[in-house]
């Protein structure tokens, strides 16, 4: 297998995007970044948009969450929206809000299980915090950003002598006796809250009567990486969602004068259930194009034509199939790593895509050029979902959910495919400039 140069710098700029992106508030700050060095204006909620043809605006809430977009040059009515999801949460670990506390001469930290992470994988990794800290500022506060480059803290395996069925069994582990991380030695003097937040607010240069509260997501240090006999697979952490995520950002950034308007929206909280402001359960994309809308004076009749004649692409991974475990997988659905984009399929509509939607997506990926894969679950197996039928409900817009193929999904390390990146940007593309 080949791998161009081009193919190489663009996942090689995938992983810069996710090294930079240790947590969803990270994950937002770097697409703003993204946005503002392509040309795009930041809008603020509580005030009013002055919209332009050809605009090109992005606007975030909880800090999380973020929908950029770009003014179509025809009508609304006539055009509707061009529409791709993703979102910028992933599975793992989450402090508590009161996370320190002493153990046996150690100081450990509390975590909550977020997601459906593969817990097992945390084990014996080169761990530390990213997240965000409140800070009193007089009778308000400002939230900052913080991450620890290094090694903050560690789950240590229990020794084979210890837990002799390890490998017959698997690791399993308490959640709230067994999963706790362990920062350090514990200092009776000072307590191991007191440890903690001087550690913190250290880093920020604050002190630590300053420090209101603060949530904290547990990343794995290790950057990311090129593998295989050709290099030509990546591995991560996070690429469960932030490669959609980059890919829907790359596109909607090349995508100068688009017929239709195109919308790029970055859900948070997608893998709890996306209930919330910031997730996709929430009005955040309605409110958006609601606004829009308003910005072109269309009226009730209008504003349906519109919704009838938008798009709406849900970005998330795909199961790619393992040589080592072939019978978890459809036999006749088996989708390959650098073959390119996956159609997700679901009866039960864990899925939002219909055959209509699928055509419509196989001619996308006919015009740019990339080849196109369909995948279905095992019937005897549960099917995950993603924020495609939610979305869809939502707006009332057809719908379709795609993905790039991928192994170990929510794993701290998963791996994917040089190629599929690329196809998946390329395609994503297609859609947002599409005439149809």
């Amino acid at each position: 297998m080949t791998v161009s140069a081009e193919q190489r710098a663009c996942a090689q700029d995938l992983l810069d995007f996710i090294d930079a992106s240790p947590s969803p508030w990270h994950a937002v700050t770097s697409a703003e970044q993204r946005l503002l060095a392509a040309g795009f204006s930041h809008l603020e909620e509580s005030a009013r948009w002055p919209l332009e043809t050809a605009g090109r605006y992005y606007v975030v809430r909880g800090g999380s969450a973020l929908i950029a977009f770009v003014i179509g040059q025809r009508p609304l009515p006539e055009s509707g929206f061009r529409i791709v999801g993703a979102h910028t949460d992933s599975p793992g670990l989450r402090l508590k809000p009161h996370a320190a506390h002493a153990c046996e001469g150690h100081v450990r930290l509390g975590v909550e299980v977020y997601g459906g992470p593969i817990l097992a994988t945390f084990a014996d990794r080169d761990l530390s915090l990213a997240g965000r800290v409140n800070l009193r500022q007089g009778k308000s506060f400002e939230s900052r950003l913080l991450r620890f480059d290094t090694p903050l803290v560690r789950l240590p395996n229990l020794a084979i002598h210890m837990n002799r069925e390890v490998n017959e069994q698997g690791l399993k582990l308490n959640r709230q006796n067994e999963l706790p991380l362990l920062l350090g030695l514990s200092d009776p003097k000072l307590g191991a809250n007191h440890q903690f937040m001087a550690h913190v607010a250290g880093a920020l240069g604050v002190a630590e009567q300053d420090i209101l509260n603060s949530e904290f997501n547990v990343y794995d240090t290790q950057q990311g990486t090129f593998w295989g006999a050709q290099q030509e697979f990546i591995s991560d952490s996070q690429l469960d969602n932030l490669a959609s995520c980059h890919a829907t950002l790359t596109a909607l950034i090349a995508c100068k004068q688009p017929p239709a308007t195109a919308l790029c929206a970055l859900f948070d909280h997608e893998e709890v259930g996306s209930g919330s402001a910031a997730g996709a359960g929430g009005s955040f994309v309605s409110d958006v194009m609601g606004r829009i809308e308003a910005a072109q004076s269309l009226d009730i009749e209008e504003h349906h034509r519109s919704i009838a004649s938008s798009f709406f692409i849900s970005a998330d991974m795909a199961h790619a199939y393992h040589p080592n475990f072939p019978a978890s997988y459809e036999p006749d659905h088996k989708v390959m790593v650098n073959a390119g984009p996956v159609i997700k399929t679901n009866a039960n509509q864990r899925y939002a895509t219909s055959s209509d939607t699928a055509a419509r997506f196989l001619l996308l990926c006919e015009s740019a050029g990339v080849p196109c894969q369909q995948y279905a679950h095992r019937s005897d197996l549960g099917c995950g979902s993603t924020i495609g039928p939610i979305v869809a409900a939502r707006l009332g817009v057809p719908a379709i959910d795609v993905g790039a193929p991928m192994w170990a999904m929510h794993s701290i390390r998963e791996s994917a495919g040089v190629l599929d990146h690329g196809h998946m940007i390329a395609v994503l593309q297609e859609a947002f400039s599409s005439q149809n």
